[in-house]
């Protein structure tokens, strides 16, 4: 890369002059960065530079912190199937969950239809249909161990996993499984089947007595189960 030549150097000058670097983007604008890159077709360094406006190295530098972030890929890909192949950013799934989804509240307004047009058992079929499910996933994972406690820890990494904040702990013998976070609070509070699910599907993966002492979506700090 060639520089342009430097200005005659002012009285007193040493006539040693930096190059600037780049001009960095604001953080706010990796965020409108992600969003060119969703909806562009062939979104290389130049064209996400041209179109938010900055330099091409400037630009490289936020993409490589969302790659490091594991937000973005590379690809090498041909334009339309001809020419030089181009390195082209796309999303990974990591990047595609910083976009807004409205998964809860499509699941609440399917539930409210299946209950106007079945009515409210239809609901429940619905949730023991999933309860089944979720009980053939994990019942081999809990079936590794005989001891509550291991089992109890074993639950609450696949409960971490579905996004639960779950925890496994003991106060004095008691044993107790609490969870932090709710994946789908609004459903769970128009239609508490699933509260109900969920409590009659650890009382058959643990195969013991379990009671819920409270519930998100009732207002507490965590949903808390007293086990055993």
């Amino acid at each position: 890369m060639t520089l342009a030549p430097t200005d005659p150097a002012a009285p007193g000058d040493t006539g040693t002059r930096s190059v600037a670097a780049p001009p960095a983007l604001p953080e706010r604008t990796k965020s409108k960065l992600l969003e060119v890159i969703k909806a562009c077709d062939c979104a290389t360094a130049q064209t996400l530079a041209d179109k938010l406006g900055v330099t091409v190295p400037a630009i490289r530098r936020h993409l490589q912190d969302l790659q490091d972030a594991g937000q973005l890929e590379v690809r090498t890909e041909k334009p339309g199937g001809r020419g030089r192949p181009q390195h082209v950013y796309v999303l990974t799934e990591a990047g595609e969950a910083t976009f807004p989804k409205a998964y809860a509240a499509l699941c609440l307004d399917v539930l409210s239809h299946v209950e106007q047009l079945f009515g409210e058992g239809a609901v429940m079929q619905v949730m023991d249909a999933r309860r089944l499910e979720l009980c053939t996933q994990l019942t081999p994972l809990l079936g590794q161990h005989t001891d509550l406690g291991h089992k109890l820890h074993a639950l609450a990494r696949a409960l971490c996993e579905h996004g639960y904040a779950a925890r496994a702990y003991q106060e004095g013998s008691q044993w107790y499984l609490a969870q932090r976070n709710c994946p789908a609070p609004a459903v769970a509070k128009h239609f508490p089947q699933l509260c109900q699910g969920e409590l009659t599907l650890y009382r058959e993966l643990l195969g013991v007595p379990v009671s819920r002492e409270s519930r998100l979506s009732c207002g507490a700090a965590e949903c808390r189960y007293k086990v055993g």
